[in-house]
């Protein structure tokens, strides 16, 4: 998988894999994956959208399957998959406007923690900005192994050409 154009096939296949990826690392780390403060490490797997932006729709929808776990209900289900979609299509833009791999960073860091406590607050019964600031600090991780692994994988060749 270097940079190359990838048919419909292939594609659909390692969108399968990186949701059944996504979904295994939330459950290998669910201890710290959900509730007030989270840090969910699956999240660094956004990062691929830079390198294959087909993925922006499967990461989200591992999201969103991902909060099923969690048991807030339909409204979690439905805000993580947006806020997969925001977070994945800012990475995709991140590429598309040539901007540098370390603005996945703040993609990563930044989206999932302003996100998601708009509707977290009200389940939880949490202030809104407690929220956020402990979803900052469990952000950084996930944020900075997705920054990495883009890097990482970039030097390596692989990209698919958009």
């Amino acid at each position: 998988m270097t940079h190359t154009k990838l048919n419909t096939t292939r594609k659909l296949v390692i969108s399968a894999i990186m949701i059944a990826l996504y979904m295994t690392v939330l459950l290998i780390s669910q201890s710290i994956s959900f509730g007030s403060y989270q840090m969910r490490l699956a999240t660094a797997l956004y990062s691929l959208s830079y390198l294959y932006p087909f993925l922006v729709l499967p990461l989200s929808l591992a999201n969103g399957l991902a909060n099923t776990i969690g048991g807030l209900g339909l409204l979690d289900v439905i805000g993580g998959l947006c806020a997969g979609l925001l977070t994945t299509g800012a990475i995709y833009l991140i590429r598309r406007f040539k901007l540098s791999a370390w603005f996945v960073f703040l993609a990563i860091f930044l989206i999932p923690a302003f996100i998601a406590p708009i509707w977290l607050s009200g389940l939880l019964d949490v202030p809104y900005l407690a929220l956020v600031l402990n979803l900052l600090v469990g952000q950084f991780v996930p944020a900075l192994i997705g920054t990495f692994l883009v890097k990482e994988l970039s030097k390596r060749g692989y990209k698919e050409d958009i």
